[in-house]
């Protein structure tokens, strides 16, 4: 069964500085039918003005990942941590027993363009922590590149959850199989048209699919695509 999220049908808050879309709940945004799936909690499509961003504020008990499309962040947190994200960096954020981080757009130019993803922990109060990897275009480019798992194969960064998340990069007309290991997937659209199982997604659209095993995924325009495999 799938069930498709369409991108106009997402909260949506502009702050003048902060352009979100919310796939699920969130601050003001509530709706009890759409209050994650699964272990994904949150999906926000978010875009900050040069030179703003998220002061400093605390997380507990949740996976945060950062997924940057266009322009950078800066990143600080209460850990000693200070990073730049930027396109094609994966950053993975355990808030655990309490963090507090801010989140800045490193250009005074240009707007910053970023994916926020939660997940719920496999338990509660682990050791707050941080870790950050590249994964280049051409390692996505026609492939499902795992970006983020469990267990940290391949390269990939570590979420305590069991779930793994893959992104690809898809031109018109190419195509990608998975076979879903966990019983559960989420298909996000980040860019482009696709065709999922047949069915067509724009940017923004998302998919929740339960009993079905495979997945192909194939380019209608140039796409990037984000697919989370969860228990």
């Amino acid at each position: 069964m799938m069930t498709i999220r369409p991108a106009e049908q997402r909260g949506h808050a502009d702050h003048g500085w902060l352009d979100s879309h919310h796939t699920f709940s969130f601050a003001s945004y509530q709706d009890p039918a759409h209050m994650g799936f699964r272990s994904l909690r949150v999906i926000n499509e978010d875009r900050v003005q040069p030179g703003q961003g998220f002061g400093t504020h605390p997380h507990r008990d949740m996976e945060i990942i950062s997924y940057v499309l266009e322009g950078s962040i800066e990143h600080k947190d209460s850990m000693g941590t200070g990073s730049i994200i930027r396109p094609g960096d994966v950053q993975r954020m355990t808030a655990g027993t309490g963090v507090q981080h801010s989140e800045y757009n490193a250009s005074k130019q240009e707007p910053v363009h970023f994916l926020q993803i939660w997940i719920v922990p496999e338990r509660a109060r682990l050791q707050p922590s941080y870790e950050q990897k590249a994964f280049s275009a051409e390692e996505k480019q026609g492939k499902l590149r795992l970006v983020a798992a469990q267990d940290g194969r391949d390269g990939a960064v570590t979420v305590h959850q069991d779930m793994a998340l893959y992104a690809a990069l898809l031109a018109p007309d190419e195509r990608v199989a998975h076979t879903i290991e966990r019983g559960h997937a989420w298909v996000q659209v980040v860019r482009g048209v696709i065709t999922l199982n047949g069915e067509e997604l724009e940017a923004g659209d998302g998919a929740a699919v339960s009993d079905e095993r495979e997945l192909t995924i194939a380019g209608v325009e140039a796409a990037e695509v984000l697919l989370f495999d969860l228990a």
